[in-house]
């Protein structure tokens, strides 16, 4: 049955408004469900539910807010199938990859349940013998959550599970690509028991999102997505003064082969990070650097394993990848495609798109020698679309992987354990792998990335710096004053 949208705001659900439609992207024709645009008041109505659940909910016990997140986890463990099957038919990713995204959004639920009896804060040494110094962390307020479409139930945990456990309060806009995955998951917290106001939805397009960036009552923007998005956020919080975004934006991820890696790891780890999700992942590779010795046997398998990987239907398992996410995006790719050909690349891997009404687009590989001027080499293309580039050595492989504008992920494939050092010191990234793929993030760490790929907030478990501010708190337990370094407490001429 296809799903019926509403808000959430104020622990009350709207009526049921069909606004716009989510369609299926291996069927385009078959709609998933219909949903409410919210409008701008909407969206501010949210806002002050948000803001008005606030002050109760800061004042509530940090293990009590954690024991949410308990309930929250036995409910996803008791609907991970369908969970699962919903986003294969929403987004496109293949179900098995649809049910590892469902765990890892329950390990991050887990993580937050967990982490709500740990220690909080610091005990800092005084100078003066009589004082006690402290670190204490508290929460910002209103934190507004913005998500993509291609991780629709882990991503949206990552941001609200620390933006909750430590105090805040929430209104949640899903991707319109997924909204249908955003609305189940805001009923599963709301089964929980999470208090009303505590967590808002809102639906709709990039209007709503910029309805929730504008609104000064709300403290913390949390997003990913692409770069210009993220850049629009960034501008528009920067008359705010109050305001903290943390954004990552995407990438143009390398996997660097040395002439000394394990083959066939390094053919997997390549395949792996160039097509799961059918390179709709940030971190997906779309360049593959291999060392030249290794050039024409890596060429070979590559290709050779990529011509028998299957893209079909995301409801059946055994298919390795799905379809792109919507038209739009099967248009770019496929512009990509024609531009990397044009550039004079050498075309390896193509085949005929299936005439079907789903937005299916098989691989596109190439080879292709470095050159600054190859747009193909450095714009993120979002899509199974992947440059074979050779190097001669370590500082060329270096100064390659750093030719982008982009530093989210990279993998290096090598068994010397100073040419590991070496990539992990002078390549710009934010998630380094060694004999993995560039994929395979793990929640509690953190994720994030550099220059155009992330602003020093990175999500998971290192988003509780983003939501909460730092606080210093000295408790003098003498009976007189005596102030650091040495300062004289004497006032206008008086006894020290």
């Amino acid at each position: 049955m296809p799903v019926t949208g509403r808000l959430f705001v104020g622990g009350e659900w709207s009526s049921p408004r069909p606004d716009f439609a989510s369609h299926s992207p291996a069927r385009w024709s078959e709609h998933v469900g219909t949903f409410p645009q919210s409008s701008a008041a909407e969206v501010s109505g949210a806002v002050a539910a948000a803001r008005a659940a606030f002050p109760a909910w800061r004042r509530t016990s940090r293990v009590l807010r954690a024991e949410c997140f308990d309930r929250l986890a036995q409910l996803i463990k008791r609907d991970t199938d369908a969970l699962a099957e919903l986003m294969a038919r929403e987004c496109g990713k293949n179900v098995t990859e649809c049910r590892a995204e469902v765990i890892e959004g329950l390990h991050m639920v887990q993580y937050v349940f967990g982490t709500g009896r740990l220690p909080f804060g610091e005990v800092i040494a005084s100078e003066i013998a009589e004082k006690d110094a402290f670190v204490r962390r508290k929460p910002w307020g209103v934190v507004g959550v913005i998500t993509p479409w291609n991780f629709p139930f882990a991503v949206p945990l990552w941001m609200l599970g620390p933006s909750l456990l430590e105090g805040n309060t929430c209104v949640f806009k899903p991707s319109e690509d997924t909204p249908a995955v955003g609305q189940r998951l805001v009923e599963l917290f709301a089964e929980a028991g999470f208090p009303a106001g505590t967590l808002n939805l809102v639906h709709g397009d990039g209007t709503a999102g910029e309805a929730i960036v504008r609104d000064a009552r709300v403290n913390v923007v949390c997003f990913t997505g692409s770069y210009e998005v993220g850049r629009r956020i960034q501008e528009l919080s920067a008359a705010l003064p109050d305001r903290i975004v943390a954004a990552e934006m995407g990438g143009k991820n390398a996997v660097i082969v040395c002439d000394d890696a394990r083959f066939d790891l390094a053919v997997t780890a390549g395949v792996l990070s160039a097509f799961k999700t059918t390179g709709q992942r940030c971190v997906s590779a779309s360049r593959i650097l291999v060392q030249e010795p290794l050039l024409e046997r890596y060429t070979k398998a590559f290709t050779d394993t990529t011509k028998r990987l299957c893209f079909g239907d995301p409801l059946d398992p055994s298919n390795f990848a799905g379809p792109l996410v919507n038209p739009a995006a099967v248009e770019k790719v496929l512009g990509y495609n024609r531009l990397a050909r044009d550039e004079g690349v050498n075309v390896l891997s193509e085949s005929e798109r299936p005439k079907t009404d789903g937005c299916f687009v098989p691989p596109f590989v190439y080879r292709t020698d470095y050159r600054p001027e190859l747009r193909c080499l450095k714009e993120e293309v979002f899509g199974p679309h992947v440059a074979l580039i050779p190097f001669r050595d370590d500082d060329e492989a270096v100064r390659i992987a750093n030719a982008t504008e982009y530093g989210l992920s990279l993998a290096v494939i090598t068994e010397s354990y100073r040419r590991m050092r070496l990539f992990r010191d002078e390549c710009e990234y934010g998630m380094g792998y060694v004999n993995l793929p560039c994929i395979g993030a793990e929640v509690h760490l953190p994720f994030g990335g550099v220059k155009k790929s992330g602003n020093g907030h990175p999500s998971a478990a290192a988003l509780v710096t983003a939501v909460t501010h730092a606080t210093a708190w000295t408790v003098n337990h003498g009976t007189d004053i005596k102030m650091a370094q040495g300062l004289t407490t004497a006032i206008d001429g008086g006894p020290a």
